[in-house]
């Protein structure tokens, strides 16, 4: 079954999709711990070959406690898109809360090696209410 992207943005030719689920089995609510996995999908609609070089990203949990992440590619990888390609990977973040949000942007570098800042869209992050 294929997942349905509830979360895009579209910069410079870049789209940037999302859809992130809760996971219960990786959550301890009784100890304060949360978990969610998101799957990215990035699409490449421009004409020109770009390469992923850094991910930036805006963790924010139910307290309005703000985590900025930085980092080289994504999951260990720093994919090549030419023209038409996309490129999926997973991956998770924890949160003390059971409620927060994600955004940020990744930074791509186009043919003649100059960067290109693409906007990855803000998503929130909910645990469905569970009976006490």
């Amino acid at each position: 079954m294929a997942e349905l992207f509830q979360h895009a943005a579209m910069t410079d030719g870049i789209t940037v999709r999302v859809v992130a689920n809760f996971l219960p089995e990786q959550s301890e609510p009784e100890a304060g711990k949360w978990f969610w996995v998101y799957h990215i999908r990035i699409e490449n609609h421009s004409h020109e070959r770009v390469q992923l070089m850094t991910r930036h990203w805006r963790i924010t949990d139910g307290a309005g406690m703000v985590s900025h992440i930085e980092g080289d590619g994504v999951v260990g990888e720093q994919p090549v898109l030419m023209p038409g390609q996309s490129h999926d990977y997973v991956s998770g973040c924890p949160l003390d809360t059971p409620h927060g949000s994600m955004e940020g942007f990744y930074t791509f570098h186009a043919e003649d090696g100059s960067p290109l800042e693409v906007r990855i869209p803000f998503f929130p992050l909910a645990a469905p209410a569970t009976a006490s």
